[in-house]
C-alpha cells in the first residue's frame, strides 16, 4: 500500500504503459482518473479496476480537456497528488525528410504541447497545496530510451522524448523549492500497441532485431512500467527529483 490515500490522473490509461501504471497505483492503495481519448479503451480499465477508478475522455493537447481531468481527480476523489503524463504517439521508421508536417505537428502536440499544458494546468494547484498544507505533488512524465540512444528513421520521434527528458529535469529544479517532484521514465519498445509503429511492421524477423539490442532479451511490459513508476512517485523515492530512469534491460548501456 505505497500510495495509499494518494490520487492520480494518468494519461493514456486506456491501454499499453498507461493501463498498467494504472493498475499498479489502484493495487498500491492510489485513487486513479483515467484519463484517454479513446473511451472504450478508458471504460475497459476503469470498469476493471473497480470504485477507485474514473474514466474522463480526454485530447490532452486540449486545454479545456486538461483543465477537466484535474478536475474530476478533485470532484470524484477530492484531491490530486499525482499527474502521470504517459499519452504519446509516434511516426513509423522513414527517413526523417519523408514524415510529413501533419504527422511532426502531431507528435509535437502529443509528446510536448501535452505536457506544457499539464503543467500549465497542474503547478498552480501544486503550489497551493505546498503553501497551505506541505503536501506537494508529483509529476512523471514518460519518456523514452529514444530520447537517450536514438533509433534510426524516428528521428522526429526521438526528438520529441529528448524534450520530455529535459523538460523534466528543468522543472525539476525549478519546482523543488515548493514540493513538487518531477521524475521521467524511459522504457526501452515495449508490448503496447505502440510497438507495431516503431518497427514499421509487427513480423517475428522484426521482433528478433528490436530484441537483439535489449541486453535482457525482451521487451519492456506495462507491468515493468507500473512498477517503476510506483516507486518514483511514491514517498519511497521523497529524494529523488529530476531522474529520466531507463526500463529498458540494458539499452542504454
Amino acid at each position: 500500500m505505497r500510495l495509499e490515500g494518494k490520487i492520480a490522473v494518468v494519461t493514456g490509461a486506456g491501454s499499453g504503459f498507461g493501463e498498467g501504471i494504472a493498475m499498479k497505483f489502484i493495487k498500491e492503495g492510489a485513487k486513479v482518473v483515467i484519463a484517454d481519448r479513446d473511451a472504450v479503451g478508458g471504460e475497459r480499465v476503469a470498469n476493471a479496476l473497480g470504485a477507485n477508478a474514473r474514466f474522463v475522455r480526454v485530447d490532452v493537447a486540449n486545454p479545456a480537456d486538461v483543465t477537466t481531468m484535474l478536475d474530476a481527480a478533485q470532484d470524484h476523489f477530492g484531491g490530486l497528488h499525482i499527474l502521470v503524463n504517459n499519452a504519446g504517439v509516434a511516426h513509423t521508421p522513414q527517413p526523417l525528410e519523408g514524415v510529413t508536417e501533419d504527422d511532426f505537428d502531431r507528435i509535437l502536440s502529443i509528446n510536448v504541447k501535452a505536457i506544457y499544458l499539464a503543467a500549465k494546468a497542474v503547478v498552480p494547484r501544486f503550489k497551493l497545496a505546498w503553501a497551505s498544507s506541505k503536501t506537494g505533488g508529483v509529476i512523471l512524465n514518460i519518456a523514452s530510451t529514444a530520447g537517450v540512444s536514438p533509433r534510426p528513421r524516428l528521428t522526429w520521434y526521438n526528438a520529441s522524448k529528448g524534450w520530455v527528458i529535459t523538460a523534466t529535469r528543468s522543472m525539476a529544479v525549478e519546482l523543488a523549492p515548493f514540493g513538487i517532484r518531477v521524475v521521467a521514465l524511459n522504457p526501452v519498445a515495449g508490448e503496447t500497441p505502440l510497438l507495431k509503429t516503431f518497427m514499421g511492421e509487427d513480423t517475428p524477423e522484426m521482433r528478433a532485431k528490436f530484441l537483439a539490442t535489449i541486453p535482457i532479451g525482451r521487451f519492456s511490459t506495462p507491468e515493468d512500467l507500473g512498477n517503476a513508476a510506483c516507486f518514483l512517485c511514491s514517498d519511497e523515492a521523497s529524494m529523488i527529483t529530476g531522474v529520466a530512469m531507463e526500463v529498458d534491460g540494458g539499452r542504454c548501456i
